[in-house]
């Protein structure tokens, strides 16, 4: 098992904006679901066009499929990733256009994602920002589910 410290390490490697910032290791590593399954709420499944995905969304990687995708969980899109008391919220990051991650807001206002087939972490938005996954590009909301 790796040192709390060899994971900053590696995280920060990735992911240079996470060092200015307050993340946390939430849970560990596991292949069961990645990133836009964990923002969906679904922690038994790999969501992704061509392995799982609403029925009646386009199997293609747009920010068109992914509002799609999400609009069947009952989300719509919103202006900000700010805190709003009584909804939940998404982020989709892309780069050059492309979906490639997804983050959910917590009820505190932090975020957390699933780094592809790595870790959970909380995280504040700009710390994902990079190479990796793009930037933070659209916001969508739904009301708080009990």
């Amino acid at each position: 098992m790796a040192s709390a410290i060899d994971l900053h390490t590696k995280l920060v490697a990735v992911f240079p904006r996470l060092a200015n910032t307050n993340y946390q290791h939430t849970s560990d590593q596991t292949d069961d679901y990645n990133c836009i399954a964990w923002a969906a709420g679904d922690n038994g499944r790999w969501w992704w066009p061509g392995r799982h995905w609403p029925a009646d969304v386009p199997r293609a990687v747009t920010k068109l499929a992914f509002i799609k995708a999400f609009a069947e969980l009952g989300y719509e899109v919103c202006e900000t990733p700010d805190l709003e008391e009584g909804f939940e919220k998404v982020c989709l990051y892309c780069k050059l256009g492309r979906p490639e991650h997804a983050a959910r807001q917590l009820p505190d206002g932090k975020w957390t994602s699933k780094l592809g087939r790595g870790i959970d972490i909380s995280h504040e938005l700009e710390g994902l920002r990079g190479n990796k996954y793009g930037q933070p590009t659209l916001y969508m909301r739904r009301p708080r589910q009990p």
